[in-house]
């Protein structure tokens, strides 16, 4: 009996090494113990949320004796909210942002697929560098679209903008950057996005549809060592900023994010109206009552960034010692180094022998790279020092 859509089968198999390795991890530590296995595989943020998060709760909870609802709100997100996010992202940001240029979502992810479905037709293309976030190409697909990867440069992952430019055609309606990235941890320098923008504006030229210029930026709050974060607004008309709160309070489960159109893009108002559309139609509603009132609390804190750095700091000490080769990662909480040989899939089944998990680079089709979520303690990166350096001694 065939239970699934074609679609979705094919999109089981397709993230099926990311859920590989988290099965493989449940059997491993089943068998050996919670601590016996040091697991790189999810990037799921474990930093405690700052202290205004609980307060926050707190006070929502006692709301002054008077009762909280969990009533509708306006589909955009409450209001005030609103107002207060176009204040703390202008200082982000670097632009001046309205509330009214804002629309709250269930997470990133959900600001995509509500973008998506707003702006595409069947048979749009949307360009991607590669590696990429896997589900990206299932967000496209969810409404007709079709994404195109671009191969980065080897080991810097920098972009190759004669690709990108190759890339577009009259199909094309998204170009869609991740800085920092998941899984390299590159941040795209100033220089770069707005050579990229030149590109895009060139491409616009006798287009009734223009190229809108995505960004993902999840992990802006996440860069390290003095390492910029530009901003897409300033530098494209058509750009738009989807985001979360997920890593920088420590909210992944809350789903909280935003889609945020540039304040000076032509008919901004005609997206908008489309996003609170289609954000209702997809069967969001509206982003958690809950999580909003967190957020108007709790918006201009965020986790301790330090404890990512000394965690940064210590996985690469580790792959120094055993002679791995990598970039180091300029923000997020990602490393992706070579696998020896060239041979990712076969690299993470040694890695695995050892009671370590990563993902191979195959399943952000990139293959020849493992990627290593250091979003785990110290203890758990110390404690694998010893099985980095007997896996890659096998090859």
């Amino acid at each position: 009996m065939k239970l699934l859509s074609s679609q979705v089968a094919g999109y089981l198999d397709h993230s099926s090494w990311i859920r590989k390795m988290f099965e493989t991890g449940m059997i491993l530590k089943k068998k050996f113990g919670e601590n016996a296995v040091c697991d790189f595989s999810l990037g799921n943020p474990d930093v405690p949320a700052p202290a205004a998060i609980a307060d926050g709760l707190r006070e929502i909870a006692g709301c002054a004796g008077e009762p909280f609802t969990f009533g509708y709100m306006p589909n955009a997100g409450y209001p005030s909210l609103r107002e207060k996010m176009a204040e703390h992202i202008s200082q982000e940001q670097g632009v001046k942002v309205e509330g009214s240029d804002i629309i709250v979502t269930c997470g990133a992810a959900g600001a995509i697929n509500a973008l998506y479905r707003a702006i595409l037709e069947p048979g749009d293309q949307l360009i991607c560098p590669a590696p990429y976030f896997v589900e990206y190409g299932f967000y496209a697909q969810n409404s007709g679209g079709e994404l195109v990867t671009v191969p980065s440069k080897p080991l810097t992952f920098e972009l190759d903008f004669d690709g990108i430019e190759k890339a577009i055609n009259e199909k094309t309606r998204v170009v869609l950057i991740n800085s920092p990235n998941n899984p390299t941890g590159v941040i795209y320098s100033k220089e770069d996005l707005e050579r990229l923008a030149e590109i895009l504006k060139k491409a616009n030229i006798g287009r009734e549809r223009p190229i809108f210029l995505v960004a993902d930026e999840p992990y802006r709050f996440l860069a390290f060592d003095g390492v910029d974060v530009p901003s897409v607004l300033p530098l494209y008309p058509y750009s738009i900023v989807v985001s979360s709160f997920s890593k920088n309070l420590s909210l992944a489960g809350e789903r909280i994010g935003y889609a945020l159109l540039n304040p000076d893009m032509p008919e901004k108002e005609t997206l908008l109206a489309g996003l609170v559309l289609t954000n209702r139609i997809l069967g969001f509603v509206n982003a958690p009552a809950v999580g909003q009132k967190l957020l108007e609390k709790a918006l201009g804190s965020e986790v301790d960034k330090n404890i990512y750095l000394e965690r940064r700091d210590a996985m690469a000490k580790i792959l120094d010692e055993a002679g791995y080769s990598y970039t180091m990662p300029k923000g997020a909480f990602y490393f992706f180094p070579a696998a020896p040989r060239g041979d990712d899939v076969k690299f993470c089944a040694a890695l695995q022998e050892e009671k370590i998990l990563a993902v191979p680079g195959t399943g952000f089709g990139y293959p020849g790279y493992i990627r290593l979520a250091f979003c785990v303690s110290v203890d758990v990166i110390e404690r694998s020092r010893e099985g980095f350096k007997k896996a890659i001694a096998q090859f």
